[in-house]
C-alpha cells in the first residue's frame, strides 16, 4: 500500500491505495481507504506534520498486512513430548450456526431476561452453546456441557448453570419464541399467511408417569411416558411456534390454544391453517372458519380420508367419470387413463359441500358448514401405495408361513391386517384346526382408494391447482420432527421436572430454527446429513501457543458455500490468532 496526495490549489486529499492485478494479467491502483482532506488528516494528526502522519499510519497498515500474510514456520522435535492437558482440536463448524443466531437477535433476547432476573451466570453463553451442540453433537445436557469445550470459544459456565438456566427459559418460553419471530423478519421474508400444524410425541426413560408425562399411544410405539409436542411451521418451512401437553391428551384440542397465542402474540391477520385428517375435527374447522365484514380472517385447508367420507360422497370421489387437469377444462375417465403415459399427472374432481364429514347428524338450527371437497387422483401416488402394500402382503404370508403370527390390534401399516383366522366353519362348529390364510377381501378394499387424495377447505376465490400447491407443502413439517427426532435426537429425553422438559424442547426448536434458516441460506441445496456431518467435521489444530489454527478438515463445494453465506472464511492453510478474532466478531455481527 502506498500513500497518495492529490493536490488542488486550496487544498489535497490523502488516499491509501494499492497496485493489484488482475486474472486478465492487466494492473490496476484501487483505493483502499480515504483519509479525508488537510484540514481532516490535521486534526487526525494531533499536532504532527499531516503529511508525516499519514505515511506512518500507511507505513503501519502495511506492517499489519505483513505480519496478517506472512509465512508461519512450524517445527516440531521428535524428541519433545506433547504437554499434558494441552487442548489441539477445536470444532469451527458452529460459527456458521452462530451467525444466523447472533442474525435473530438471541444474544439480545436473553440480556433482556437477565435483566428481569438475579443470576450470575452468562444466559447467552449457555443458551448458545446449547443449540450448537444439539445441532451438532446432539447428547445429554452432561455431555453437552462437555462438548462444548469442543469449540473454538470456551464456556464460561459449569454444570449446575445449565440446569439452573433451564428453569428461566422455561418460565421465558412464551417471550423467547414472540421474540424470535419477530426478530426473522430482519433475517428472511416470511410468509404470515399459510400456516401447517402437526403433533408428535416423544418417550421418556422411566416406568412411572407424572401429571407431564403420560401413557398414551406412543409413535416410535414405545411402551413408555409420553409428552406430546404441537408445533407450527410457516409456509417457508420454517418452525413458528410450539407448545408441549400430557401424553395421554387427544392431539385434536391443542390446536387452538397455540393458534391464539399465536394470532395474539405474534400480530398475525389473515391466516390459513393447513392440518392433517387427525386433527381436522368438526371444532378445529369451525374455529378457523371465520370471517369479518365479508373478509376472511382465519380458513382452513384439511386432508380427508377418502375412506371415511359419507356413502354419496365416497361415490362421487370414486366414480370414474368427471375428472380434471388443471387448467383444462377437458374431461376425463380413468377407465381411459394410460398409468404409464400419465405417470406424473395429477387428475381432480371437487364439488362446494354443506354437510358435517363425520358422519353425525347437524343440531336442529345449526348453520352446516360450507366446504370444498378436492378429491385427485395420481398414478404416480397409486403406485406407491400398491409398493408399500405389496411389502406388507410379502411379510403376511411370511408370518403365515412360520406360524409367528401373532392376535393383537390391527393398524394400517401392520401386515397382521393380512392375515384372516376362522376358527369355525360356516356352520359355527369348532373346528379341529385353525384356518389361517391371507384376507383378499380387505386386500381388494384397500386397493379401492390407491391414488386418491382428499382434501377439504373453506377458501373461496382460488384455483384447485393452488389449493393442491399449499396441500403439498404439508410435508415439510413432517421433516421437522424427523430432524429434531432423528438428527437432534430429541428423544429419549431424560430431564425430571417440567421446567427442563419444556426447556430441553425450547432448545431443540430453537436450533431447528437455526437450522432451516441456514439450509435456506445454501439454496436447499445440500441434505440434512450432508450438513451437519460437514460442520460437524470442521475442525481445527492449534499448533501452539500463538500460533493460530490450522484447519485439518477437506474443502469441499459445500463448505465453499457455507463461507459465502457466511462471509467470512476459516479455510485458509493457516489462521492467526488475529485473523481468528476477526472470524469471530464477524460470526456476532448484526445482521
Amino acid at each position: 500500500m502506498k500513500l497518495t496526495v492529490s493536490k488542488s490549489k486550496n487544498s489535497a486529499s490523502f488516499y491509501v491505495q494499492k497496485t493489484i492485478r488482475k486474472p486478465n494479467g492487466s494492473v490496476t491502483t484501487i483505493t483502499i481507504e480515504k483519509l479525508g482532506n488537510l484540514t481532516e488528516v490535521t486534526a487526525k494528526a494531533g499536532g504532527k506534520d499531516p503529511y508525516v502522519w499519514a505515511q506512518e499510519y500507511v507505513n503501519a497498515l502495511n506492517r499489519r498486512e505483513y505480519d496478517e500474510n506472512k509465512e508461519i514456520l512450524i517445527s516440531y522435535s521428535p524428541s519433545k513430548l506433547l504437554k499434558k492437558d494441552e487442548q489441539k482440536l477445536f470444532n469451527c463448524g458452529y460459527l456458521f450456526l452462530q451467525k444466523i443466531y447472533y442474525h435473530l437477535g438471541l444474544d439480545k433476547i436473553c440480556g433482556e431476561i437477565a435483566s428481569r432476573h438475579s443470576f450470575a451466570y452468562d444466559l447467552n453463553d449457555i443458551l448458545s452453546k446449547l443449540i450448537y451442540t444439539r445441532i451438532l453433537f446432539p447428547s445429554s445436557k452432561l455431555s453437552s456441557n462437555k462438548q462444548a469445550a469442543n469449540f473454538i470459544e470456551q464456556p464460561t459456565f459449569e454444570l449446575h448453570d445449565i440446569y439452573r438456566a433451564l428453569s428461566v427459559l422455561s418460565e421465558e418460553n412464551d417471550f423467547i419464541q414472540a421474540q424470535l419471530y419477530k426478530n426473522s423478519q430482519n433475517v428472511l421474508a416470511r410468509r404470515k399467511d399459510i400456516l401447517y400444524y402437526d403433533c408428535t410425541n416423544y418417550f421418556f426413560e422411566l416406568e412411572e408417569a407424572d401429571e407431564l408425562r403420560r401413557y398414551g399411544k406412543s409413535k416410535q410405539h414405545q411402551p413408555l411416558p409420553i409428552v406430546g409436542m404441537g408445533l407450527f411451521m410457516d409456509y417457508d418451512g420454517i418452525p413458528l411456534a410450539f407448545d408441549i401437553y400430557p401424553g395421554n391428551k387427544n392431539e385434536q384440542p391443542t390446536l387452538k390454544p397455540l393458534e391464539k397465542k399465536v394470532i395474539r402474540d405474534y400480530g398475525l391477520g389473515q391466516i390459513v391453517v393447513c392440518t392433517d385428517a387427525g386433527l381436522s375435527s368438526k371444532a378445529n374447522r369451525k374455529f378457523n372458519d371465520l370471517t369479518v365484514k365479508g373478509i376472511p380472517v382465519r380458513s382452513f385447508l384439511t386432508t380427508q380420508s377418502v375412506k371415511q367420507l359419507p356413502d354419496d360422497l365416497k361415490a362421487f370421489a370414486l366414480d370414474p367419470d368427471g375428472w380434471h387437469l388443471p387448467g383444462s377444462d377437458e374431461i376425463f375417465n380413468l377407465n381411459d387413463v394410460d398409468e404409464t403415459r400419465d405417470y406424473h399427472k395429477i387428475f381432480y374432481k371437487d364439488r362446494w359441500i354443506k354437510e358435517d364429514l363425520s358422519q353425525r347428524k347437524i343440531k336442529s338450527g345449526a348453520k352446516p358448514l360450507e366446504q370444498h371437497l378436492v378429491v385427485s387422483f395420481s398414478p404416480k401416488y397409486k403406485h406407491y401405495q400398491r409398493k408399500i402394500r405389496n411389502g406388507q402382503i410379502e411379510r403376511a404370508k411370511q408370518l403365515i408361513d412360520s406360524g409367528n403370527y401373532k392376535q393383537r390390534p390391527k393398524n394400517q401399516n401392520d401386515p397382521h391386517r393380512f392375515i384372516y383366522r376362522e376358527k369355525a366353519t360356516a356352520d359355527g362348529e369348532l373346528c379341529t384346526e385353525e384356518i389361517v390364510c391371507l384376507d383378499t377381501g380387505t386386500i381388494q378394499e384397500e386397493e379401492r382408494y390407491d391414488g386418491f387424495y382428499a382434501v377439504c377447505t373453506n377458501l373461496d376465490g382460488i384455483g384447485v391447482d393452488e389449493i393442491i400447491r399449499i396441500n403439498k407443502k404439508r410435508w415439510e413439517i413432517e421433516e421437522c420432527f424427523r430432524i429434531m427426532k432423528t438428527d437432534f435426537k430429541a428423544r429419549p429425553v431424560y430431564l425430571q421436572t417440567e421446567a427442563h422438559i419444556r426447556s430441553h424442547f425450547l432448545t431443540c426448536f430453537l436450533s431447528l430454527v437455526i437450522y432451516r434458516i441456514l439450509e435456506k441460506e445454501l439454496n436447499e441445496a445440500y441434505t440434512c446429513e450432508e450438513i451437519l456431518d460437514t460442520l460437524k467435521h470442521m475442525v481445527m489444530a492449534r499448533p501452539g501457543e500463538k500460533l493460530g489454527y490450522t484447519p485439518v478438515y477437506t474443502r469441499t463445494n459445500l463448505t465453499d458455500a457455507l463461507h459465502e453465506s457466511a462471509g467470512f472464511r476459516t479455510d485458509y492453510q493457516i489462521i492467526t490468532d488475529v485473523n481468528m478474532r476477526k472470524v469471530i466478531r464477524a460470526s456476532k455481527k448484526k445482521k
